[in-house]
């Protein structure tokens, strides 16, 4: 999968790498960093939330089956668990890394002894045919704004596959961060003491370790630009310098001259108005929103449409 992607990001310009290959232990650590500093808000304002809709969904949903898409350490998961008091149901984590995901739900499972815990090691965008029947009301989570690292076809398109997840009466809890100033946007994904700019270079360190190559991370340098037009930030690498990188498990050359630039993530940002539309466009129905006092982050209910 990671020798198709490298194949296929160099074949044309703009260059271009996807941002799940920042998640090996590395870049998990780094992310983990990100989410407690300053200038990053979205963690801390999406936490903040969870706890009042939890409560709000013990009383409506009381969901018995918990399905999470990138749950990373499985720590906002525990909070939904402590405010649904659904620490006897099933939880089904799917995500990328093997090791991290196993760690993840080793510590799940010993400090929620009753949850039924069921591991999916795959890619979410394909392996969503994994997750196994419901065992009872479903709530399926996909929080941090993970969706708006997906441009518009693809974002509809995976949330039409978590419908297929779904029954009459299940529900899908979305995270979104929303249109705000570009200060307060750019300054997110380009810190001051430049955790994201190592987490932004730790995909070209995956490379190497996976597929031999010899990319020299710091010759690049970490841009974070918002794009008002798009509603989204893009996070690229420049090269700072010309360096001649070979792939060999890929029997494969890059020629990067000084400026050459890889896009490395986009993370797209939402109002309620451009949920509401995605998540009709993939079948679902919003039924509740919620945001924090400064409009930064939006959670969405929604279930499937009639």
């Amino acid at each position: 999968m990671l020798a198709d992607d490298v194949r296929r990001g160099f074949a044309r310009r703009p260059w271009s790498l996807p941002p799940k290959y920042f998640y090996d232990d590395a870049g998990a650590a780094l992310f983990d960093r990100i989410t407690e500093l300053p200038e990053y808000y979205l963690t801390r304002v999406e936490h903040a939330l969870l706890p009042i809709v939890g409560k709000e969904l013990a009383r409506d949903l009381a969901p018995a089956d918990l399905v999470e898409l990138g749950p990373g350490s499985c720590g906002k998961v525990r909070t939904l668990i402590d405010a649904l008091g659904a620490g006897d149901a099933r939880y089904v984590a799917v995500d990328f890394g093997r090791d991290g995901l196993a760690r993840a739900v080793t510590s799940l499972s010993r400090d929620y002894p009753r949850l039924r815990v069921h591991a999916v090691v795959g890619d979410f965008e394909r392996d969503l045919g994994r997750v196994p029947p419901p065992a009872g009301r479903r709530l399926a989570l996909f929080l941090g704004s993970t969706i708006g690292n997906f441009d518009p076809d693809a974002s509809r398109g995976l949330l039409a596959h978590i419908r297929t997840l779904l029954g009459a009466g299940d529900r899908l809890l979305l995270g979104v961060d929303l249109v705000k100033e570009r200060a307060v946007l750019e300054a997110a994904y380009d810190d001051a003491a430049g955790v994201t700019r190592e987490f932004n270079r730790n995909v070209l360190r995956v490379i190497n370790q996976a597929l031999g190559a010899d990319f020299r991370p710091e010759a690049f340098r970490h841009v974070a630009r918002y794009d008002d037009a798009a509603s989204r930030i893009e996070m690229h690498l420049v090269a700072e310098s010309a360096q001649r990188v070979r792939v060999p498990a890929l029997d494969m050359t890059i020629d990067v001259e000084s400026g050459d630039d890889i896009w490395t993530e986009s993370s797209y940002k939402f109002t309620q108005a451009s949920t509401d539309a995605m998540l009709r466009d993939a079948g679902l129905a919003l039924e509740r929103w919620y945001t924090d006092d400064g409009r930064r982050f939006g959670l969405a209910l929604a279930g499937p449409a009639s």
